[in-house]
């Protein structure tokens, strides 16, 4: 089992991440569980690694579901910025467009508060490059260099949201 885990640690953990967005390991330990509990199911028709990593998929899903995500969920839409910026997603939603909108809305809230509240107010609040001066009080030229600079930012830190390895 120890030489099992250690073979598709790293593609079980890229799996994980890329679906919810950041590592969790108690996901992580029920995958390895899970392919311990059916290892016996097991077809050699494909590889193993991707056999694996549908199970990780489907736990990953299994979770979007749980009461522990939709406590956490909640507890994120709390935050101040995210209230401005949330996205309310219809049932039929396919599990990628929500994990995708909660990594672009965590990143969106990372970003230093001097490009968050410009990233915000013009693409949450629609606000234009006039309003946004006026509301916070610097020149449009200032507006438009943090709002370029906050989308350098989100374009390095999200490049994986494409599938490119940029």
């Amino acid at each position: 089992m120890e030489q099992l885990i250690k073979d598709n640690q790293k593609y079980v953990r890229a799996v994980i991440k890329s679906l919810t967005g950041s590592e969790n390991e108690d996901l992580e330990q029920e995958v390895y569980i899970k392919t311990w509990q059916n290892l016996e199911k097991y077809e050699d028709k494909g590889k193993f690694k991707q056999w694996i990593c549908t199970i990780a998929a489907n736990l990953c899903r299994d979770w979007f579901r749980s009461k522990s995500y939709k406590a956490k969920k909640s507890e994120i839409a709390s935050e101040p910025i995210l209230e401005k910026a949330s996205v309310k997603p219809k049932m039929e939603e396919r599990l990628d467009q929500k994990s995708r909108q909660k990594i672009i809305l965590n990143a969106v809230n990372h970003l230093p508060k001097i490009y968050r509240d410009v990233v915000v107010l013009a693409h949450f609040e629609d606000m234009s490059i006039n309003e946004i001066s006026f509301k916070l009080k610097i020149p449009e030229g200032t507006v438009k260099s943090r709002l370029f600079k906050a989308k350098e930012i989100l374009k390095t830190n999200l490049t994986f949201l494409l599938g490119e390895n940029k």
